[in-house]
C-alpha cells in the first residue's frame, strides 16, 4: 500500500501562486510582444485603407511612430512630447488633438502597469517554482500547477475570445469603461487615432491578445499533465517492511 504524504502549508501556498502568476504571465506577456512587434505593418495590408488621405506608407508610418512612444521605458510624461511633436504630412498640423494626447497618456500608463505586473508574475512565479523544485519530493507541485494555471488560461481566454467574436462591441465598450476615465476614449472617425487604429484593427488586436495565449495555455497544461504523468511517487510514504532475522 502506498500512501502519499500531503503538501505542507507553504508549499501548498507556493503551487497556489504559481497557479495564479500563470494566466497573469500568458496574458501579459502576449500583450507586451505586440506592443513590441509592429503590428501595423503586418495589419494594415488586411483592413481598408485611409478615406482622408494618408497613403498607405504615411500610414504606417505615423503608426510606427506612435507604436515608439509606447515602446519607451520612460513615463507618458516624460516622453508624450513624441505624439505631441508629430504632423499630419498633408496638413503640416498636429497630429493629434489634445483629447487624443490625454487619452494616449492613459494608454501608456495602463501599458507600463502591464510591463510591471508581468515582471512582478515572473519574478514571482520563477521565485515560487525554484523553492518547490528545491526538494524532490514537491516538484509534482510544480507539475499540477502547471497543468491547473494552463487549463485556468485556456478557459479565461476561451471566454474572452468567444465575447470578442460574439459581442465585439459590448466586449469593446466594457473594456474601455473599466480602464479608462468616462468620456476620453470615443473619438470621431476623422480623428487621427480612429484613422489610424480603427475599429477592425482592435477587433484584430482582441484575437491576438486572446487566442495566444489561450494555446499557450494549452501547451502549458500539456507540459504540467505530461510531467505528471512521469513524476515518479517520490512524495510517497511506504510501510517499512519488517527486517528479516538472520539464521544462525
Amino acid at each position: 500500500m502506498t500512501l502519499k504524504q500531503p503538501l505542507p502549508t507553504y508549499a501548498t501556498v507556493l503551487k497556489w501562486v504559481l497557479i495564479v502568476t500563470i494566466p497573469i504571465i500568458l496574458g501579459f506577456g502576449t500583450v507586451r510582444a505586440v506592443i513590441n512587434w509592429n503590428y501595423p505593418a503586418w495589419e494594415y495590408p488586411r483592413i481598408m485603407p485611409d478615406r482622408y488621405g494618408w497613403t498607405p506608407a504615411q500610414r504606417l508610418e505615423l503608426a510606427e511612430a506612435t507604436l515608439a512612444y509606447l515602446q519607451r521605458p520612460e513615463s507618458a510624461e516624460e516622453v508624450i512630447f513624441l505624439l505631441e511633436e508629430l504632423r499630419d504630412p498633408n496638413t503640416a498640423e498636429p497630429l493629434y488633438a489634445e483629447s487624443e494626447i490625454g487619452h494616449m497618456i492613459d494608454v501608456k500608463n495602463l501599458t507600463d502597469a502591464v510591463q510591471m505586473g508581468l515582471w512582478v508574475a515572473i519574478i514571482v512565479g520563477v521565485g515560487a517554482s525554484g523553492v518547490l523544485l528545491w526538494k524532490r519530493e514537491r516538484r509534482t507541485a510544480v507539475y499540477q500547477a502547471l497543468y491547473i494555471g494552463g487549463l485556468t488560461t485556456v478557459a479565461i481566454l476561451a471566454f474572452l475570445a468567444l465575447l470578442i467574436v460574439v459581442a465585439w462591441g459590448f466586449f469593446f465598450q466594457t473594456f474601455h469603461e473599466l480602464l479608462f476615465p468616462p468620456g476620453t476614449w470615443s473619438f470621431h472617425y476623422t480623428d487621427s487615432l480612429i484613422r489610424l487604429f480603427p475599429e477592425q484593427f482592435w477587433f484584430d488586436v482582441g484575437l491576438i491578445l486572446t487566442i495566444t495565449p489561450l494555446v499557450l495555455g494549452f501547451l502549458v497544461a500539456f507540459l504540467g499533465w505530461f510531467l505528471l504523468r512521469r513524476a515518479p511517487q517520490q512524495d510517497a510514504v511506504r510501510p517499512r517492511s519488517k527486517p528479516k532475522r538472520m539464521r544462525s
